[in-house]
């Protein structure tokens, strides 16, 4: 408050001294007698061996103890829970005896009801003029407060490592279940296409196979078997979707285009069977599937004869071819649509010759879908597969697998469809006949 002029203080600052200079003298005028027995804490004096010559009012209040059962009569690990006296015997007094004080003990102490006390002791020997110890003089702290909240801090730190270990054991677990599903998964994709490609007299064969995740079933599948005559089949496509759905249309599929080739091999006549089939089974259920596919029939004409090459496909990509002398062409299969969605699905179709030297490449769209850059657009695109398949133009079906499975590789993650390729050509050498490559994925 301020002051008036001439350092004289007003009425009211008179009266906050006058207040403050009668607690200020309430306080001198107050016993020591008064400030040990009412003190915020224990305190008590004992002899050499223990025994309790002098508690204050506090300390007694706490344990609920009567001061004439206590002076003379008890030692200071009388006071003390079982296990404190234990410690008291063990460490307590030992300590106190060879360093003369001790700080901050923890210690519980008996009360008379309401279960033991935690406290915090200090304590240190009274020595003589002549330096022998006299006594004992102990404080003792309530510390209640200060024990719950440990037990709470333990509590929550056993509670969060009991959750790590948990979370620990079920990241452990998920693990395994995702090890276990993958190795499931695997062999069923395994199932869905062939582990190897039969060797073809005249012909060299190679494939690839590149699954996008290991926790899906994939939805791309080939195949190479022969039918009537010197004539082989292949196929290769794409299905809708993943998972389980996807690999029983995709098993339905090689099944049902196998069964048709060896009815009639006309490639556009397997494709209308699998349309029919395909429509029948799922589009009455108001759950329509269906997928692209690019069928084949080769016949190897040996060392005197061309090797022919007719296709039909429904709504896939045009298949590839890269020429002896250098070049690379697509063949296109205009006017097809995707096989399933129609009951009557028109097939486009192409015939092509491979001279020694050429080969034929089919593919999926996770090749030319790959992603370039961060734009949804940035797609490598037929543009610049046909480029890169001239750079490497002539080149065997070992070579351009071998190509190709380099390119989907330096895509990284733009990769994130399944890709499929399956090469089939004339070796420049026809003596120089390799066996096929096991598909890889």
């Amino acid at each position: 408050m301020c002051r008036t002029g001439g350092g004289v203080p007003d009425p009211a600052e008179r009266g906050d001294e006058a207040c403050t200079d009668a607690v200020f003298s309430a306080l001198l005028e107050d016993s020591a007698e008064d400030l040990y027995e009412s003190a915020p804490c224990g305190y008590l004096s004992t002899m050499m061996d223990g025994t309790i010559a002098k508690i204050n009012t506090t300390l007694l209040d706490w344990l609920g103890l009567d001061r004439e059962a206590v002076a003379g009569r008890k030692r200071f690990a009388d006071l003390l829970t079982i296990g404190g006296k234990l410690y008291h015997e063990t460490h307590f007094a030992p300590l106190l005896r060879m360093q003369g004080e001790l700080r901050g003990i923890a210690l519980d102490m008996r009360r008379q009801e309401g279960g033991p006390l935690p406290v915090l002791v200090s304590a240190v020997i009274k020595h003589g003029t002549e330096g022998e110890p006299l006594l004992i003089r102990i404080t003792v702290f309530d510390a209640s407060d200060r024990r719950s909240y440990e037990k709470e801090l333990l509590r929550r730190r056993e509670e969060a490592e009991r959750a790590r270990a948990e979370a620990d054991e079920a990241r452990r677990q998920a693990e395994a279940d995702r090890a276990r599903l993958a190795d499931a998964l695997a062999v069923l994709q395994r199932s869905l296409v062939p582990d190897s490609l039969p060797a073809v007299p005249g012909l060299e064969s190679a494939v690839h196979y590149h699954t996008a995740s290991p926790d899906q079933l994939g939805g791309d599948f080939y195949d190479l078997f022969p039918v009537a005559g010197n004539r082989w089949a292949f196929f290769l496509g794409d299905v809708c979707g993943k998972g389980p759905e996807a690999a029983s249309l995709t098993s339905l599929t090689r099944y049902t285009l196998r069964a048709a080739a060896h009815h009639d091999p006309d490639p556009a006549s397997a494709l209308t069977t699998l349309n029919a089939v395909l429509h029948e089974r799922y589009t009455g259920d108001g759950n329509p599937r269906y997928c692209t596919c690019i069928f084949g029939i080769i016949e190897p004409g040996g060392e005197h004869a061309p090797t022919t090459v007719r296709l039909a496909s429904g709504g896939h990509p045009p298949a590839l071819v890269l020429r002896s002398d250098g070049r690379a062409e697509f063949l296109p299969t205009p006017g097809g649509l995707l096989i399933g969605v129609l009951p009557s699905a028109p097939i486009g179709t192409a015939e092509t010759v491979l001279a020694p030297g050429d080969t034929v490449v089919l593919y999926t769209d996770g090749l030319t879908e790959a992603r370039t850059g961060p734009g949804r657009d940035d797609l490598y695109g037929e543009d610049a597969l046909h480029a890169f398949a001239t750079d490497h133009a002539p080149a065997s079906a070992h070579e351009v697998i071998t190509a190709f499975t380099g390119l989907l590789e330096s895509f990284g993650d733009g990769l994130d469809d399944d890709t499929a390729l399956l090469a089939l050509g004339v070796p420049a050498t026809p003596s120089l006949i390799s066996p096929s490559m096991s598909h890889t994925s």
